[in-house]
């Protein structure tokens, strides 16, 4: 009988790097993955929250992830969000490893929305000018990713909080860090080539119009139909990439508000394969808009990336 492998934090850290983790989810989808082949993910509700199953297969693997949400932990100084993730052999079905799932998908997430717009980054030649919604996990690991691939072209970093007093030194040691609302936030995004929204809100943060026709924005902050971070006014004017039509149109609050608004029209969604694969191409004088809700193809990618670097 082989022997279980487990992978902690650290392990998963040191066996994938930031840019591993985005050639990773490429390479899957190069490979001929289709996300729309995914299994959808399920939702098993508890009296403190619920629990999140998903369960997949690609290539030589199958995994699942279980995630649990409990609402009422950040007050108890505990994650919102906690993971397991569960790696196995495709054929046999036997078990392979088991891996902390909240760091694997601390890394899958912001590998997966730079997988999707980096062949679209060289639309601007100099120094990437960021500016991130949020101060968590997912918007310093979108910025570190980011500066991952483009490592002497990520310049300025501008860190937008609703309370900026509270951002840590993890933050403050990646670039300033401005009020929501004020004049400085407002010219960091009216200047950004990149803006990143990793937050829990559930209405848009900024205006439509605030952004620049060559600006990439990355939506991730939520995954549930009535919740937003960007206006219907953005969608309509940018060419809006999504991990799977169906999958956006079933969980992307973003995607579903501007639609049913008459925004957006649901047949102009992009699936991010034809993106990374090179069969498309977004024009290069209006926004890009990536709306991740997380699939579990991606925790998959990440998973078996990780178990094959083992020693």
């Amino acid at each position: 009988m082989s022997t279980l492998t487990y992978f902690d934090a650290d392990a998963i850290r040191a066996a994938l790097s930031p840019a591993d983790a985005v050639d990773a989810i490429a390479r899957t989808l190069v490979g001929g993955f289709d996300p729309a082949d995914d299994v959808p993910r399920t939702s098993a509700h508890l009296s403190h929250g619920h629990f999140l199953l998903m369960p997949t297969e690609a290539g030589p693997v199958a995994g699942i992830k279980v995630a649990t949400v409990a609402p009422d932990n950040p007050s108890r100084g505990l994650p919102r969000i906690q993971a397991s993730y569960l790696l196995y052999d495709a054929e046999t079905l036997a078990s392979k490893a088991v891996l902390d799932g909240t760091a694997l998908t601390t890394l899958r997430t912001p590998a997966v929305s730079v997988a999707a717009v980096r062949p679209l980054l060289d639309r601007h030649a100099g120094p990437l000018r960021v500016v991130v919604f949020g101060g968590g996990p997912q918007a310093i690991g979108h910025f570190d990713t980011l500066a991952a691939i483009r490592p002497d072209s990520v310049g300025s970093a501008t860190f937008v909080l609703r309370r900026p007093e509270n951002a840590g030194q993890k933050i403050r040691a990646r670039g300033a860090v401005v009020a929501t609302g004020t004049e400085a936030a407002s010219s960091a995004l009216a200047a950004a080539d990149v803006v990143v929204c990793a937050t829990s809100s559930r209405t848009p943060l900024f205006s439509g119009g605030a952004v620049t026709n060559r600006a990439v924005v990355i939506a991730v902050g939520s995954h549930e139909p009535t919740a937003r971070e960007l206006d219907s006014d953005l969608l309509a004017r940018s060419t809006v990439i999504v991990e799977d039509p169906t999958a956006a149109l079933r969980e992307a609050g973003d995607v579903i508000i501007a639609v049913d608004e008459m925004a957006l029209a649901s047949e102009a969604l992009v699936p991010m394969k034809d993106v990374v694969t090179g069969a498309f191409r977004p024009p290069s004088d209006r926004p890009v808009v990536f709306k991740s809700v997380g699939m579990s193809w991606q925790d998959l990618s990440i998973a078996h990336a990780v178990f094959a670097r083992q020693d």
